[in-house]
């Protein structure tokens, strides 16, 4: 049997593409549909203790987060690779969203990923772009069929950020998958459609960590949610 020196470089190289591979089995791995969340964390304390939020605007009633402004509520904390649970609740016309890997709290446009939560029953949204529904990266990529429920029933999402890839699983059907290595413009999506202008940074430079977010009372529709777990990813 021939003997490989593994300090050669054709051997060095094989390790690392090896590694790579490896690497992104691991990423390419969707959340599981319904997972149990016993034993997760909280990611806001019920008296919002842990987050950053402008005062009077938040509240967390029985279990029940929701905002009387279009103002965001943040983790103190920052998160890399994680899964996120948590339950919603649209009112008519309700548009709202789950931000993560935000690097800039105050201007986090477009410095973070919005997964867009959207009541698609109502006009005024259905109308928009695919990107903009609910499940969607919003105004980046759009689910592959909109399952929410209508207004005044609760929905329950599963985000899962490891490095690049973003899955989101909303009412036990994976929508969204994305791999944001792919997104190297700022202008237009990999498909060629448009990216709204005030998303002026190509998902490909962002930082893959940082705070998480929900954002309140959008266009004056409120949105509720309800059991918001994480659990941060180690393997």
């Amino acid at each position: 049997m021939k003997r490989i020196n593994l300090f050669s470089p054709w051997s060095l190289m094989l390790v690392v593409t090896l590694g790579f591979a490896q690497g992104f089995a691991q990423e390419a791995t969707p959340p599981p549909l319904e997972p149990d969340t016993s034993g997760w964390q909280d990611l806001f304390a019920p008296d919002l203790s842990n987050a950053i939020y402008p005062a009077g605007i938040w509240s967390c009633e029985d279990g029940i987060l929701t905002a009387t402004e279009d103002q965001c509520i943040w983790t103190k904390a920052r998160y890399r690779r994680f899964m996120l649970s948590l339950e919603f609740k649209n009112a008519p016309e309700s548009n709202s969203g789950v931000i993560v890997y935000c690097s800039d709290i105050k201007d986090w446009i477009p410095n973070s990923v919005e997964i867009q939560i959207c009541d698609d029953f109502a006009e005024r949204w259905a109308k928009m772009p695919p990107t903009w529904h609910c499940g969607a990266i919003f105004g980046r990529l759009a689910p592959k069929r909109s399952v929410v429920r209508k207004p005044g029933e609760w929905n329950r999402m599963v985000i899962k950020c490891d490095g690049p890839m973003i899955f989101v699983v909303l009412n036990g059907e994976l929508v969204t998958q994305m791999d944001m290595r792919k997104w190297t413009s700022a202008k237009t999506n990999p498909d060629g459609s448009a990216i709204p202008p005030w998303l002026n940074r190509p998902l490909a430079e962002l930082p893959q960590e940082g705070h998480i977010g929900l954002q309140g009372k959008h266009h004056g529709a409120p949105i509720y949610f309800r059991n918001v777990k994480i659990r941060e990813l180690t393997e």
